[in-house]
């Protein structure tokens, strides 16, 4: 992860809230050493200020995108006008979010633009060790053989695998896989991934780890 923000605060608080959920993160302040690192280093994704000194966060994203960079882009401002939005994606940017920003908001939007990102470097599967998952046919297969999952099930094992490596809370959970309607309590994602490891371990060593107080992570080892 590369953070480019001036706010040496808000600077801490992003990296710091990244770093807790597995990520390496660079930072800088400003627009033009932000466009090197980007540029140069093998990074993820860039969470990106758009009032910087020098060069700012739109020109940054643009000549990322002018350069042939695919890397995400998420916009952090506190420009929450439609036309600052529309600059921000009309340039390259994947997702733009407005200061004030809750964290966890944030944290499942990097979770959101990785997993999309992660579909398309891998085409049609997602694969963990000898867990497979297809997303247009939507077979899941462990060590070759066929697993059979609930619509709920499936969603649930897909937003793991694309966030493979990373713990993920139970809010995060229900904002991804549940509906926005849904009224129910987080148990829900208890049961479901007791579901899963019931499904998905038969057999194998387990994928699915829970870190206490914290959430699930999805991997082939548990460290």
């Amino acid at each position: 992860m590369l953070i480019i923000e001036d706010d040496l605060s808000i600077c801490d608080i992003v990296s710091t809230a990244l770093r807790f959920q597995g990520y390496s993160v660079a930072q800088t302040a400003d627009g033009a050493s932000g466009l090197d690192l980007a540029t140069a280093g093998d990074i993820d994704l860039v969470v990106l200020d758009v009032m910087l000194p020098g060069i700012d966060g739109f020109e940054v994203c643009r000549r990322l995108r002018e350069a042939g960079s695919r890397v995400p882009v998420l916009f952090l401002s506190a420009r929450d006008d439609t036309v600052n939005r529309i600059r921000g994606f009309a340039t390259g940017g994947d997702d733009y979010l407005t200061k004030p920003f809750s964290v966890d908001e944030l944290l499942m939007r990097v979770a959101a633009i990785l997993r999309r990102s992660c579909i398309d470097e891998l085409s049609d599967v997602l694969q963990v060790g000898s867990l497979s998952l297809e997303l247009s046919g939507r077979e899941v297969r462990r060590a070759g053989t066929l697993v059979d999952l609930s619509a709920t099930e499936h969603k649930l094992l897909e937003y793991l695998m694309s966030n493979r490596g990373v713990v993920v809370s139970k809010s995060q959970i229900l904002a991804n896989v549940w509906d926005e309607n849904y009224e129910g309590t987080d148990n829900v994602v208890e049961l479901y991934i007791g579901y899963l490891r019931r499904k998905l371990d038969d057999g194998h060593t387990p994928l699915i780890h829970t870190r206490r107080g914290l959430g699930y992570v999805l991997r082939e080892a548990n460290r």
